[in-house]
């Protein structure tokens, strides 16, 4: 049945006439006659009696009517989610991240995001680098804010750099170093080392060691703890020192004391990244809010 057809249809069982139907329809009503009989032979029913004064519909074009209105409304209906999903306004977000580095600003994105697209499904996932990458390849998520992806597989992606964190040596509270504001490396090399877990981030720990043996020594490392917080409550428990992004100090830190490191100016970015092929395009509006928010993340995550 031709959509064009139905709405004359209605049209003429709304006004029980075929020539005030051609009137709303801006059309002729010989047009309004052809699309009514090629409905009425494709079903092989009389949809209206009529005469030269009155046209009565019959009891099936009752029921058509009741099933073509719902036609037409389903189609309008359809033209407008389509048209919502190609900007992005219907769908799912899967969006993973670092807690640690994302924890300050990803409730005040994801609620712009929210006010903007209501209608769209968000789903956080806290995950790590590196579950994050099997993730990505694996397209369980579809955004992911992490540390840049190894280069095997970052051709697949595209990433924009969100912030860019440093490092930071982390003491106790009570340690003969809580008093200062920043320190030299040197300095900690007697000290017991909590690095996080390679497994979980290799360019972090690898840059950390690299540091530590640039500064004449090889950590002691006693612990390597796969979440941040675990990092920063065995710095808090006195268990040992940290070198660590700054963000974990958005953590629940209480007891232990960040500081500058002298002559370090390794660069430690959070990415917001994607698949280069995304043709998805809640993706596309959340990223366009998230590189729009750039400088105040930048801002926030700097104090």
């Amino acid at each position: 049945m031709d959509i064009k057809a139905l709405n004359s249809f209605i049209t003429v069982a709304k006004h029980k006439s075929f020539s005030n139907a051609a009137r709303e329809l801006h059309t002729v009503q010989p047009a309004i006659s052809r699309h009514i009989s090629a409905l009425e032979a494709e079903l092989g029913v009389t949809l209206f009696n009529r005469n030269s004064r009155d046209v009565a519909i019959t009891q099936a074009g009752e029921q058509l009517l009741k099933d073509a209105t719902a036609i037409l409304t389903l189609t309008e209906h359809a033209k407008t989610q389509v048209k919502r999903a190609h900007d992005g306004k219907v769908g799912t977000l899967n969006i993973a991240h670092l807690s640690s580095a994302c924890l300050a600003f990803m409730a005040t994105l994801v609620r712009t995001y929210k006010y903007q697209f209501p209608q769209v499904h968000v789903t956080l996932f806290e995950m790590t680098a590196t579950e994050q990458i099997d993730a990505l390849k694996n397209e369980r998520i579809d955004v992911a804010f992490s540390r840049p992806l190894p280069k095997s597989i970052s051709d697949e992606f595209i990433g924009h750099n969100i912030y860019i964190d440093k490092l930071v040596a982390i003491v106790n509270q009570s340690h003969e170093f809580a008093g200062k504001s920043n320190i030299d490396l040197t300095q900690l090399k007697n000290e017991q080392f909590i690095i996080f877990n390679r497994s979980e981030a290799i360019g972090l720990f690898d840059e950390t060691i690299i540091l530590c043996k640039q500064a004449g020594f090889s950590p002691n490392i006693i612990s390597q703890p796969r979440h941040m917080q675990t990092l920063v409550t065995e710095v808090a428990a006195s268990l040992g020192i940290a070198i660590a992004p700054n963000c974990v100090r958005k953590l629940y830190s209480e007891g232990c004391h960040f500081m500058d490191l002298d002559n370090v100016s390794t660069q430690i970015p959070v990415q917001i990244q994607y698949k280069k092929n995304n043709n998805n395009a809640t993706v596309n509006a959340f990223v366009n809010i998230a590189l729009n928010a750039k400088d105040d993340i930048q801002h926030s995550m700097a104090n």
